[in-house]
């Protein structure tokens, strides 16, 4: 995440002169200081022992939470013993940090702050003096922000006899642990999800004998904007409603919210359990559409409290601002074009483009209009922008803006041979671009609904089907207003350059906004699509491209017939496998085999993950993979997807962990460094009663996993 608060000449300042100490100390110069503490003064060989990072604050300055809103959580490495394992660091309840001006900067911490860890030592270790090494990261600020980061050490005893509290620390790292978030009984949460906000009922279970104050929702997955002001009331029935903005930056297809809801005088008597642990599903009412129920609650609704012609002049306005938007611009880039281009032509033909266009703006808004009324009809809740909620939508979008690009760029050109045929078809192919063009700049302008357009259609969501349609055409209108005005009065296309060699130019230049159009869409399907499903995509956009090239080489002007007809099969051939590679399928069309057979579910892997399942006497199938690695994603698709092998791993209801080494993994790189490993693919069996796991060979086939779970 960007640091919104360290500049870079910051950065150069401070880095070189930073170094790392010897153990148990902080670097220099640091206003934190770190070091490793235990709860118990020793360990048993195979049992676990909190350890916790201990980070003391100067006053005023702060570290980070997990989710830190600006700055970088605080993160740590450790070199154990062979044998050890570490879990992951745990998250007391974070505060709201707010600079010397007031300002909030972010989620975190100041004073003394431990956060707690979980080792266990390996089952065959010796009784005897060792040492546990980690690295430490961390950024620490006040009105600036300086990394920070540290090799520190912490000396422990293992013994045979049951250990006794740390007489130091033993008691605090208690506390934090038994203070970390967690759900209660005595609170019931649930959330529902508006356009703008999140809404959180918090209910006691029963008669409460403490009143929590000072609520403040923290949220894990940047859903919740960190920085906008929270509302507290009271509920009637001795609970709350806490709403809380929701950030445009969040995740826009989360269906649960996930955080940490604090109160200041705690959610238990005595000022007990400071954070509760927030792990909810939207509820059906609340996970509305973007710009669905959620707007039209605040919208003028034409006939019921707020006047038609109001609603109109801001359908009409928000129509125009969208001239304006990202998404829109490519295509206003393609029509100042288009009027360059016609400059010195008769106003009649200049005007009849303009009309043309916002008729093929009119009539795509009408047909949104029409198909919104018939899904509203059959009880979907819609909002504006709901097509993009296709993957396949979207997929075909972006490949549309991608060979529009190439085509800017000058990579082939479409309608060559019109220059023969006649002035008659050169007017009626250029109309037909006019209207089309105005298709495409009401299809792209969905997800860029002006704050000035929510109102008005979220009053055309809600109103009569006669109304939404006058609604929609003032939308219509408003975006097509710029080009008319520019049609209707010569003297604005006289003030436009005459054509020359900088055409060329400047149409190339205007393709990069559709390649950034695209690149967003792409960006959209990433969330909409399976791993696999993307991979498709990406590898697809790449054979359309080949493809739009392969037809701009040979059937470029003056090619002979046999070169035109060559790129021409080109562009079908490769374009239309480049089309079944990554059309975007629903869940099961995308999983390998048949459908009647259940997917394989990953869970993630992690040492605690293996120490339960083995626990309960499973076995246990772990697959070390990354993104990046070839031959896993072949495994992945000719043996993970197969039907013989789905189909045991369901009957024998197999536990399947993944660990992902896509990203560094300090916990990966040390479980595969304990089998003298340094690479993926890598896949183990740990079966019921057995010390050790069966270790499988690189390349995988079916035969060879389910041999080897069948083996006694």
């Amino acid at each position: 995440m960007m640091l919104r608060r360290v500049s870079f000449a910051t950065l150069l300042c401070v880095l070189p002169s930073i170094g790392l100490s010897r153990a148990g100390a902080a670097t220099t110069p640091s206003h934190v200081a770190a070091s490793l503490v235990a709860a118990d003064s020793s360990v048993q060989p195979g049992k676990a022992i909190t350890v916790a990072l201990r980070l003391v604050h100067d006053p005023r300055w702060h570290t980070y939470w997990v989710f830190p809103g600006t700055g970088l959580p605080t993160s740590i490495k450790w070199t154990l013993p062979a044998g050890w394992q570490a879990g992951d660091l745990q998250w007391p309840a974070p505060h709201i940090l707010k600079d010397s001006k007031g300002n909030v900067v972010g989620n975190g911490y100041e004073g003394e702050l431990f956060l707690p860890v979980t080792l266990t030592a390996a089952a065959d270790a010796k009784a005897g003096e060792i040492e546990l090494k980690a690295a430490v990261d961390w950024l620490m600020c006040e009105d600036i922000c300086i990394p920070g980061s540290a090799k520190l050490s912490l000396p422990l005893r293992v013994a045979i006899d049951a250990p006794a509290p740390d007489p130091q620390w033993g008691g605090k790292i208690r506390a934090t642990v038994a203070a970390l978030p967690r759900t209660d009984p005595a609170w019931k949460i649930t959330a529902e999800r508006t356009a703008k906000d999140v809404v959180l009922r918090v209910t006691p279970a029963g008669a409460s004998a403490h009143t929590p104050k000072d609520l403040h929702f923290f949220s894990e997955d940047g859903l919740v904007s960190y920085e906008l002001p929270q509302t507290v009331k009271p509920d009637g029935h001795g609970g709350f409603l806490l709403t809380a903005p929701i950030d445009s930056a969040g995740p826009p297809q989360a269906t649960q919210l996930l955080g940490v809801l604090t109160s200041e005088s705690g959610w238990l008597p005595g000022g007990e359990l400071r954070g509760l642990r927030v792990a909810v599903e939207f509820s059906a009412g609340g996970q509305l559409a973007a710009m669905g129920k959620g707007a039209s609650a605040n919208a003028p609704r034409a006939g019921a409290g707020g006047p038609l012609a109001g609603t109109l002049f801001v359908a009409f306005l928000g129509g125009l601002i969208l001239n304006l938007m990202p998404c829109v611009f490519p295509v206003l880039g393609i029509k100042i074009l288009g009027f360059v281009n016609q400059a010195g032509h008769d106003r009649g033909k200049v005007v009849a483009h303009g009309l043309v266009f916002a008729l093929g703006v009119l009539l795509s808004f009408w047909a949104l209009a029409g198909l919104l009324a018939i899904l509203r009809a059959s009880g979907d809740q819609l909002g504006w922008g709901f097509q993009l909620q296709s993957a396949a939508f979207v997929y075909a979008l972006a490949v549309l803006m991608l060979a529009f690009g190439m085509n800017m760029s000058g990579v082939f050109e479409f309608g060559l041979g019109a220059t023969a045929v006649g002035s008659g078809l050169q007017a009626k192919t250029g109309y037909a671009g006019s209207f089309f063009t105005g298709v495409l700049a009401t299809i792209v302008a969905t997800p860029c609904s002006a704050p000035f357009l929510a109102p008005a259609l979220g009053a055309a969501l809600a109103v009569s089907t006669a109304q939404s349609f006058v609604i929609f055409t003032a939308i219509a209108v408003g975006l097509s207003t710029p080009y008319l005005l520019l049609s209707i009065f010569p003297q604005a296309v006289k003030v436009l350059p005459r054509p020359g060699a900088w055409m060329e130019t400047f149409k190339q230049f205007m393709a990069f906004p559709l390649y950034a159009t695209t690149g967003y869409l792409v960006w959209v399907l990433a969330a909409q699509t399976s791993d696999e499903g993307f991979r498709g995509v990406l590898f697809s956009l790449v054979l359309v491209a080949m493809a739009v090239w392969m037809y701009g080489r040979w059937h470029a002007p003056g090619a002979s017939a046999g070169r035109a007809r060559f790129g021409l099969a080109s562009l079908l051939v490769v374009g239309a496998f480049g089309l079944w590679l990554g059309w975007p399928r629903d869940a099961q069309a995308q999983t390998s085999g048949s459908a009647a057979i259940p997917a394989i579910n990953w869970e993630p892997w992690s040492p605690d993950a293996v120490a339960k399942l083995r626990a309960e006497g499973r076995t246990i199938y772990v697959d070390f993979t990354a993104r990046w690695c070839a031959t896993c994603q072949t495994n992945k698709k000719l043996v993970f997807g197969s039907d013989d092998v789905r189909r045991y791993f369901a009957e024998k209801k197999i536990a399947t962990l993944r660990a992902d080494w896509t990203n560094k993994d300090p916990r990966i790189t040390a479980e595969l460094a304990s089998y003298g490993r340094s690479a993926v693919p890598f896949n183990l069996i740990w079966k019921p009663g057995r010390d050790s796991p069966v270790v499988l060979p690189e390349l995988l086939t079916s035969s060879t996993v389910l041999d080897a779970l069948k083996a006694e």
